[in-house]
């Protein structure tokens, strides 16, 4: 596992400005030294969500969240520390050659070279589909398809020109090599000779982005009616492009899937650009129907639940059948909704409008259901032979999710829809899965060790805040406060902190504070107490009576305790002596300074 020097995470830390990569995602609006946003994690009609330029940190007072800027990144892009740490350092062009190990740095060069001419290929093709004459067939294509005019500029969709040397003269003119262009996929090695000419040409060019809205490689679809050429053309393997790991569009819906709590996988770039631009937006397409582990993982990452939409023909149908191994590997829930034939999502919607796709989409059956329906459609239920495949087909489908509750489930509905015994089936399932691994028990109880975390009271929060801003000699007293005087534990856990940076003079300030806790809910909490906006005072003397007062209550427990154990019949004389000496020091110590150590 790769480990990050720490000097090199507050370089990266120092270079990503909070305000200015938060209000890359959402936008920011200035309010006195602070800057407020509807929060990007919960629905809310008013702004909640605060972003500190002085602290670097940010905080929803509605949903409490908070932390620094790699949290903040970890938390809107559903990614790991490590995911969030390089996504920030790629942003500042730091580089981590100190975690990637020799090579990285020649590497590292090549995919800055092919990200610069994947951008600047995009824009030379979204001028052409724009402006050149040439283009005219690609925008009538889009008129005909009725392609939502502002789908050109979110999507930003281009034309490649039918010329074979394009792309090659254009790319030298901008300097780039030969082996930059040969890398990039955009051109092909001519057989003989040398030099190289075009892979897209004459085709309209959707650009395939990575999760960070980088441009990685390209799909371009045929516009001439030449049935000997491939309707679409993908960019080949490449150092930015994997056609396995990317889906079309997730750049953009990626923050309405985490919202929905579902994705919707649909079949093709403008099914997923029409549905987008028609509100439904949690909707990514793989690259062609093949449908990969990876993609099932990615998946997994941002939800459990998954809607499969493809076309309504039998390739599209199978395509969904074919999907659902590696999304049952991935422990994701699956239904499919099925687009009345001939539609595709795209002819549904402009025929019945977003309203009714959403209501498809809404009651669409669960997978198992949708099978079971699509085996009797394909086979006569009215004879052995087509009971038989029913069977076994379903057989084969349910063992695969592994679970006994589900194999019971359809072993009766499957049973009903045959006029069959349950037995027989639930027989048959069994024989079917002898192979397969051990069914998972059911269990929906929650896991034992989730532990629900108790707020402090406000003023416990008051006294946090306290700690946190208190400067100069005011910090003198944070050695003199015991941990266990604070009620609440989280609070508690981190008073205690405090006060062992103060007694070992490493105490730096706020911001470094919060960036090296580890817990997420103690984080949230240092950056609510960051973000208190009313002032303080003389916050030293505030600080001091505080913890006199927090000293004397812990103080005033212990007598009420000694009190109610002195009173209890079972206690012998000897403790009755002992309790009225300790009640005696407890009255004494309350008149004691702060300074002053408790015995």
């Amino acid at each position: 596992m790769a480990v990050i020097p720490p000097a090199l995470l507050e370089q990266i830390r120092a270079a990503s400005d909070i305000v200015e990569v938060i209000g890359s995602y959402i936008p920011l609006k200035r309010a006195g030294a602070n800057f407020t946003a509807l929060c990007p994690f919960h629905k809310e009609k008013s702004p909640s969500f605060n972003v500190s330029p002085t602290r670097q940190g940010f905080h929803c007072f509605g949903c409490h969240k908070g932390g620094d800027v790699f949290k903040f990144v970890q938390e809107y892009e559903n990614l790991t520390f490590m995911e969030a740490v390089r996504r920030l350092a790629e942003r500042a062009k730091i580089p981590l050659d100190v975690m990637d190990g020799p090579g990285a740095a020649a590497t590292r060069g090549m995919k800055e070279a092919l990200f610069d001419l994947h951008e600047q290929i995009t824009k030379r093709w979204q001028q052409a589909l724009a402006n050149d004459a040439a283009g005219q067939i690609a925008r009538d294509y889009l008129a005909k398809r009725q392609m939502h005019p502002d789908a050109l500029q979110v999507f930003r969709i281009g034309y490649s020109p039918d010329k074979w040397d394009d792309t090659v003269n254009f790319a030298k003119s901008k300097g780039f090599t030969d082996e930059v262009l040969e890398q990039s996929g955009l051109v092909i090695k001519r057989d003989q000779g040398d030099g190289y000419y075009d892979r897209f040409r004459g085709r309209l060019m959707f650009p395939i982005c990575d999760e960070q809205g980088r441009v990685i490689g390209f799909s371009g679809r045929v516009l001439s009616g030449d049935e000997k050429t491939a309707k679409y053309v993908n960019s080949p393997e490449t150092l930015l492009f994997h056609k396995s790991k990317i889906f079309f569009g997730l750049d953009k819906s990626k923050r309405a899937i985490l919202d929905a709590g579902y994705a919707i996988i649909c079949e093709g770039q403008v099914d997923m650009i029409q549905c987008f631009m028609a509100g439904v937006k949690n909707i990514v397409a793989p690259q062609g129907t093949a449908f990969t582990a990876d993609h099932a993982r990615i998946l997994k990452r941002y939800v459990n639940d998954i809607v499969l939409c493809f076309d309504s023909d039998n390739a599209g149908q199978n395509a969904a059948v074919r999907a659902l191994d590696h999304l049952l590997a991935a422990e994701l829930s699956v239904r499919v909704a099925v687009v009345p034939a001939p539609h595709d999502p795209d002819s549904f919607i402009r025929e019945h409008g977003a309203d009714a796709y959403r209501e498809l989409i809404e009651k669409s059956p669960s997978f198992f259901d949708f099978y079971l329906e699509r085996l009797c459609q394909q086979n006569d239920a009215s004879t052995e032979q087509g009971q038989l495949a029913i069977l076994r087909a379903m057989a084969e489908a349910v063992q695969k999710a592994n679970n006994a509750v589900v194999t019971d489930r359809y072993a009766q509905k499957t049973a009903f829809r045959l006029g069959v015994s349950v037995e027989a089936v639930r027989k048959e399932f069994s024989r079917k899965g002898r192979s397969a691994p051990p069914p998972r028990e059911y269990d929906d109880e929650p896991p034992t060790d989730e532990v629900l975390l108790e707020r402090p009271s406000q003023q416990e929060m008051w006294l946090l805040k306290l700690l946190l801003i208190v400067e100069g000699d005011g910090r003198g007293w944070i050695p003199h406060m015991r941990p266990e005087w604070i009620m609440n534990p989280s609070l508690r856990h981190l008073a205690e902190d405090i006060r062992q940076l103060e007694l070992e003079q490493r105490w730096e300030n706020p911001t470094a504070f919060m960036t090296s806790l580890e817990n997420a809910f103690e984080q949230s909490l240092v950056t609510e107490a960051m973000m208190e906006r009313r002032a303080i005072p003389d916050a030293t003397t505030q600080l001091h009576d505080y913890l006199l007062k927090l000293r004397n209550n812990y103080l005033d427990r212990q007598m009420t305790a000694a009190n109610r154990r002195l009173v209890h019949p079972d206690t012998t004389p000897d403790e009755q002596v002992n309790l009225m000496q300790l009640q005696q020091r407890l009255r004494a110590a309350k008149k004691l300074p702060l300074e002053e150590p408790l015995e």
